[in-house]
């Protein structure tokens, strides 16, 4: 029987992101065919099939954006753009077999723990499907969150989030409301300002700005890396280094955040010389606080004459217009919601029901939480790619999400070595991993800076980042930990191969 045709599989993955999709290429190339993926979108690429907004581009340098085992030497710039990393997936997909794993265009609609069989019961789009085990990779950066503000349904002209662009819509000539002034907003407004009549940007908290390093990469470089790979690898090397020493600011010496922060506050200054508009842009926190947004073209953007900056939250919607804490009502035919995405709030953790009737959302109530951020107690036979106090603020995801496949397959070869059918986190052990981690949280920029982000949950809880270098967590996934499990011993179907891949992970380069 098919892959298109089966109801049943060993392993379900839910996303074709890069956790999702670097998890099939894995358990591909480890032989292992009895997986199928679900993506409810209508190609690979999750956040950067989604997200094709007017300057989308990643903050993390190309060289490491990338799996360690499929160095990309075609990108064109050193930061690269939306369409190229979406590219370099399908092109990933196609390289290594997967696409006839896919179910694209599925939406996994819940999925609960059928604790007498043993199994995982999906319900998808696609209909009803069973999998003993399930590796969750639904992105951190998958659904858009748009505050509810109060008259939203009353407004008469056209209304989005930079994460569902609505490309049918010419903004030439718009009265352009923009709210929020995160990373999307810094990247997007540049780009329409030339075309607007006017743009209002309305700023609850400014962000930090550094200048961007992006710039073209040669056609010499492109050739180097082609016929030697290892250039590009010791390239990526140096980039992965350099991010690394942030981590000695954000974490062990907050101080030290003083020096990028006065060269921010230098490019501030030079970019903007309006003494009361440099005032509002100006923030009250401590760099490295909320993320650090990399741009040459904001600030120079929001100095030009069709460009207003409202310092505050908008509070009202009208049907012609937006307004803001001080009253007025700034005209508006089109309204952008830069409003970022539902982090630590994220919806597929109320349609993921474990033992007892229990979801994720019930056990979390408002903060998530796993076992090196991919195992909860409670749900056996479940992997969360890049969950709980994964994110980072200065390196790579993508080497996060290869150390988590390492220890995924990990899990999975002990499971075929023991002949088990189900693996769960003892409580114990989860508990005490999260603890010790809000403890190391605690001193960190992130919590002391002065600010409110994204990072922190509904409760006040950093449920977001990984507090040390990304080198630290790679060492603790390198091998899978038995005994933090309760593993059953069962008749389960054999993983063939997996068990010495699970013995010979090697570290995400």
């Amino acid at each position: 029987m098919s892959t298109a045709d089966r109801r049943d599989f060993r392993v379900a993955i839910l996303g074709a992101g890069f956790g999702g999709l670097g998890m099939a290429i894995r358990l591909k190339r480890a032989g292992f065919g009895d997986f199928v993926v679900f993506e409810r979108d209508e190609d690979v690429g999750g956040t950067w099939w989604a997200n094709t907004y007017p300057g989308c581009q990643c903050d993390i340098p190309s060289h490491l954006y990338s799996y360690s085992f499929a160095l990309n030497p075609n990108w064109t710039r050193t930061y690269p753009l939306q369409p190229e990393i979406q590219e370099y997936l399908r092109e990933c997909a196609d390289r290594y077999g997967v696409r006839a794993h896919l179910r694209l265009g599925c939406a996994v609609e819940s999925a609960e723990w059928d604790e007498e069989e043993g199994v995982w019961r999906l319900e998808t789009s696609d209909g009803p499907f069973s999998a003993r085990l399930v590796v969750a990779a639904p992105g951190p950066l998958s659904e858009p969150s748009i505050p509810d503000v109060p008259g939203i349904e009353d407004f008469r002209g056209v209304t989005f989030h930079t994460g569902r662009w609505n490309h049918e819509h010419d903004l030439t000539g718009r009265k352009v409301a923009v709210v929020g002034t995160g990373a999307s907003a810094i990247q997007t407004v540049p780009q329409i300002q030339p075309i607007a009549d006017q743009i209002t940007v309305f700023q609850r908290t400014p962000p930090w700005v550094v200048p961007h390093r992006d710039r073209p990469i040669t056609d010499f470089e492109r050739r180097l890396y082609q016929g030697l790979p290892a250039a590009q690898r010791a390239v990526r090397t140096a980039v992965y280094c350099g991010r690394e020493m942030l981590v000695t600011g954000l974490v062990y010496r907050p101080k030290l955040m003083n020096v990028v922060q006065r060269a921010a506050e230098a490019h501030l200054a030079k970019q903007v010389p309006d003494p009361v508009l440099r005032a509002k842009l100006t923030p009250d926190y401590v760099l490295g606080c909320k993320r650090i947004l990399p741009s040459n073209e904001w600030y120079p953007a929001i100095t030009k004459p069709n460009v207003d900056v409202v310092p505050s939250a908008v509070t009202e919607i009208r049907p012609g217009g937006v307004v803001g804490a001080d009253g007025a009502e700034h005209e508006a035919d089109t309204l952008i919601f830069a409003t970022g995405f539902h982090v630590t709030d994220a919806p597929f953790a109320q349609f993921i029901t474990g033992r007892d009737g229990v979801t994720l959302a019930d056990l979390w109530q408002g903060s998530p939480q796993a076992y090196r951020g991919t195992a909860v107690p409670g749900f056996p036979n479940l992997f969360w790619l890049i969950g709980a106090n994964t994110g980072l603020g200065h390196n790579s995801m993508v080497f996060m999400i290869e150390a988590h496949l390492n220890y995924v397959l990990g899990a999975l070869g002990t499971m075929e070595r023991r002949g088990a059918t189900r693996i769960e986190v003892r409580p114990e052990v989860y508990d005490a991993y999260n603890a010790e981690l809000q403890a190391r949280l605690a001193p960190t920029v992130w919590n002391t800076g002065g600010c409110s982000s994204w990072y922190l949950d509904r409760n006040g809880r950093n449920s977001t980042i990984w507090p040390d270098f990304t080198w630290r967590f790679w060492q603790q996934t390198r091998r899978f930990d038995e005994a933090a499990y309760v593993v059953a011993d069962g008749s389960g179907r054999a993983l063939a191969g997996l068990a010495a891949t699970a013995r010979s992970a090697s570290e995400p380069r």
